[in-house]
């Protein structure tokens, strides 16, 4: 239940002789300045970029694993900075390309693909390439902001640095005099099982008293992400922060609108059961952490293997191809299941170019657990599919199509639960809890996180100053419109912007999990109605990178441009919170 990580590199040695054949390949990559327009050039050009792009991913991979296994580790880290100065040599040393390529022209450019079939591999990438041209700088322009590469990401760094690396568990002491000693992993499963409205508020202002003790730093660290998009938004001449990260991937702007208006306009079904939640559970207040709270008592603890098994279960109706990939997906050595101290947090699943996937996950033995399985395999299998058909150009897909994959698995393996558990009553209003939780979870608290960031990239952009009381109030906000929670009563609450890591690393990508959700709601439906729709759902994942993600969701009979897909997940948020009614009072 560990990974192995020889089978990327069978030791560390192994890695550095990559690591120095990498360097001397970037090195390689910068004699091509001022040759692009020479076909033989051209040509040598994009195979080197080929196995530059193969081995570089694989050995920044390797270095990250190490250092997510423990984020102490001193040499660990250092190995991941190594690959942080050579990528950062890379965006340098290859800032002469897109420049270069617009200047030859797209027509050129058409005619050297034309001539060699081991290019056309190249032909969307360097499509998008020639669509992005408004955005793309001159040779000089391009080369400046890449020497700023490194010192960018440094927002990155510092926030992983302070709430992961300088992290202290701290232990405390319940109503029961019981010691326990709380972290990221594990206060979750506390929040759920502890009676003590006491204790749950004591494990809950444990875990957020990190983010208020550092309020101002965190706001600061935040504060350098929103400068770094909008220097990015000024210098390549977009109108906004949000039109900068959506317009690479050709995503209309009205999705991302489209998705917070419907979100916020449809806000009475969440209310509504937080109210069915209160009531049942005689509290007399319901608090964000209240949340975890089963509404009845189940024995659904599962160890990996079990959950595994249940996962598995759940797709035995689908084609055995698709059993096939999820099998592989969890396959012993890549997936390392349990949480240990200095291990990165949360779960994902990562894959380099023509290299198995690896999954982290923290697995604590709860349902919620075995849904994060379904969920990284998802994303796992969408790696083998693509590997197993797309090349090395068009082989890495965007986030935006990946969180379909994911909880598609998610939709399938609820309904299985539903359907096949032979379920008592209390089991029953378990599974329809974790379903209708999972849509808040997914649907309408990323959502709400996109609204924030939105707002603070608009507040940023006006020039206003971004102080931790600044941020707050945007969550205090949000928190009131969705959910109708004063998080101010709860200490340490209206510090979640600073909780959630996602919007210091990847901006504006919490919204991809609520648009996938819907996608993927939608798809399931279909394949449910249909099982030999699966091979729609199939040739999706097979799609890897080779169209602009709106598109590839809508050749699945998908179209995210409109307001439908997103109204499917209200109206399924609707059914299941009437289905609870009705099991709550049998």
């Amino acid at each position: 239940m560990k990974w192995n990580l020889e089978k990327l590199y069978p030791t560390v040695k192994a890695w550095d002789m990559d690591y120095e054949k990498l360097q001397k390949l970037i090195d390689k990559m910068g004699e091509f300045q001022g040759k692009l327009g020479e076909f033989e050039s051209f040509l040598a050009y994009y195979n080197l970029q080929k196995e530059l792009a193969v081995l570089g991913i694989k050995v920044y991979q390797y270095a990250a694993l190490l250092s997510h296994l423990n984020k102490k580790n001193t040499d660990n880290a250092a190995r991941v900075q190594k690959m942080a100065y050579l990528l950062s040599k890379l965006s340098q040393v290859t800032a002469f390309e897109s420049p270069e390529l617009l200047s030859i022209g797209k027509e050129t450019i058409d005619g050297f693909i034309e001539r060699d079939e081991t290019l056309k591999e190249y032909s969307f990438p360097l499509r998008k390439l020639f669509r992005n041209q408004e955005h793309v700088l001159d040779k000089k322009s391009e080369s400046l902001l890449a020497n700023y590469s490194q010192l960018s990401g440094q927002g990155n760094e510092v926030y992983s640095a302070l709430t992961v690396a300088d992290k202290v568990d701290k232990e405390i002491t319940l109503s029961d005099g019981k010691k326990v000693v709380i972290t990221s992993g594990n206060y979750r499963s506390y929040l759920a099982d502890l009676e003590s409205p006491e204790d749950r508020k004591l494990v809950f202002e444990t875990i957020f008293s990190q983010y208020k003790d550092h309020k101002n730093a965190y706001a600061q660290i935040y504060n350098t992400i929103l400068q770094r998009d909008i220097a990015i938004m000024k210098s390549r001449n977009y109108k906004s922060s949000l039109e900068s990260y959506l317009f690479t991937n050709n995503i209309p702007l009205d999705v991302y609108h489209n998705l917070v208006e419907v979100a916020k306009n449809n806000t009475a079904p969440i209310k509504r059961y937080y109210k069915l939640r209160k009531d049942y559970l005689g509290l007399e207040k319901h608090h964000t952490y209240d949340r975890f709270i089963s509404l009845a008592e189940s024995s659904t603890k599962f160890t990996y293997d079990e959950g595994k098994e249940l996962f598995f279960n759940s797709i035995e109706h689908m084609s055995k191809d698709f059993q096939d990939k999820a099998h592989s997906a969890l396959e012993e050595g890549y997936v390392d299941v349990y949480e240990q101290e200095g291990k990165e947090t949360g779960a994902y699943s990562w894959g380099a170019l023509n290299e198995h996937p690896f999954i982290l996950l923290n697995f604590d033995d709860t349902l919620n657990s075995v849904f994060t399985l379904a969920h990284e395999a998802g994303h796992s299998m969408h790696n083998l599919y693509s590997a197993e058909t797309q090349p090395i150009a068009t082989q890495d897909y965007t986030i935006f199509v990946a969180e379909i994959a994911s909880t598609f698995n998610e939709h399938n393996l609820l309904d299985y639960f539903i359907k096949n558990s032979n379920a008592t009553k209390e089991d029953k209003i378990t599974l329809l809890q974790q379903s209708i939780d999972d849509i808040l979870g997914t649907f309408y608290r990323q959502t709400l996180f996109a609204a924030y960031e939105l707002k603070a990239h608009e507040i940023a952009e006006q020039g206003e100053p971004i102080t931790y009381k600044t941020l707050s109030q945007i969550m205090v906000d949000l928190y009131k419109e969705f959910y109708d929670i004063d998080i101010t009563e709860e200490n340490g609450k209206e510090f979640v912007w600073a909780y959630i890591p996602h919007l210091f690393y990847t901006p504006f990508y919490v919204y991809q999990y609520s648009t996938s959700f819907a996608a993927s709601l939608k798809l399931y439906e279909l394949v449910k109605d249909n099982p030999e729709n699966i091979n729609k759902h199939i040739s999706l994942l097979k799609s890897g990178g080779n169209d602009f993600p709106v598109n590839q969701v809508k050749k699945a009979g998908i179209d995210l441009t409109t307001k439908e897909p997103f109204m499917a997940v209200v109206n399924r948020l609707n059914e299941l919170i009437n289905e609870l009614e009705v099991a709550l009072k049998e």
